[in-house]
């Protein structure tokens, strides 16, 4: 069997990992406006650095218990807002990296008179920063890079790697949605629960797969409370498919005892 070494949990003296540069360390800040724009906006938009805080805590963030629930590559908000909206039920919060979408979110999150929703931008590569393990009710990831060449593995975010995470992050009962336009990230998931990138065996990942539909822009999809996103809405337009999986966090303990992952940083 092949063997990594999984990054051990980091310890509070350690987080963050992930850490936001000040303005001040940009050549020129005013090249991008959203640079400033992202920190000065205030909530429902968190700065790195204010996330990081919430590590243990989100509900004082959403100022309420309820459900947590996650959006990786929130890109402009189309299905933050709306999924939010949809389930008041449930606290939602969306990571982004790029300065400008997270100001989109939050002016789609505030437009829309939403208190169960907020946006961050942060780096997807260290939840661990931000999330106990077993403490997400729900994870959702709409259209990541494709990165399509096999040169490419350690950039993907649906890899081996990102699964071992999202099954220490998610509670048992959680789910994790996958919408992409790029066929593979879907048709890699169920490869990946016993293997790595590369085919080399892996313990199973503690997963059930639930659902998967080769193209939700047709009939009733995968989900009833599916949201349309924006890149979606493009590609049901030109008539391409958008491909869907869903997994189910099974009672498995994960990790298993004496098994250590490769984070692939």
């Amino acid at each position: 069997m092949a063997t990594s070494q999984r990054m051990p949990q980091p310890s509070s003296e350690e987080r963050p990992r992930f850490v936001d540069r000040p303005p001040e360390r940009f050549n020129d800040p005013k090249l991008n406006p959203y640079l400033i724009g992202h920190r000065e906006f205030g909530p429902p938009l968190l700065t790195a650095t204010q996330a990081a805080t919430y590590y243990g805590r989100w509900h004082e963030a959403f100022g309420r218990h309820a459900p947590l629930h996650v959006e990786i590559g929130a890109g402009n908000g189309f299905f933050l807002a709306g999924f939010a909206q949809k389930h008041p039920e449930i606290n939602l919060l969306g990571i982004e990296i790029r300065y400008k979408r997270t100001v989109l979110c939050a002016r789609k999150i505030r437009n829309a008179g939403l208190s169960n929703a907020l946006i961050t931008r942060y780096d997807a590569w260290f939840l661990d920063d931000l999330f106990e393990p077993g403490s997400l009710s729900g994870l959702y990831i709409n259209h990541p890079d494709p990165w399509p060449k096999d040169k490419h593995e350690k950039n993907r975010l649906i890899s081996r790697w990102f699964l071992e995470e999202a099954a220490i992050f998610l509670r048992e009962g959680a789910t994790l949605r996958l919408k992409s336009d790029f066929e593979d990230n879907v048709a890699r998931v169920p490869r990946l629960l016993d293997a790595d990138g590369d085919g080399a065996p892996m313990p199973a990942l503690p997963f059930q797969i639930t659902g998967r539909c080769e193209d939700v822009t047709q009939g009733e999809g995968l989900w009833p409370d599916d949201i349309e996103t924006n890149y979606q809405s493009k590609f049901r337009k030109r008539g391409l498919p958008v491909y869907a999986i869903e997994l189910t966090r099974t009672g498995q303990a994960w990790p298993p005892e004496g098994w250590v992952s490769k984070h692939a940083r």
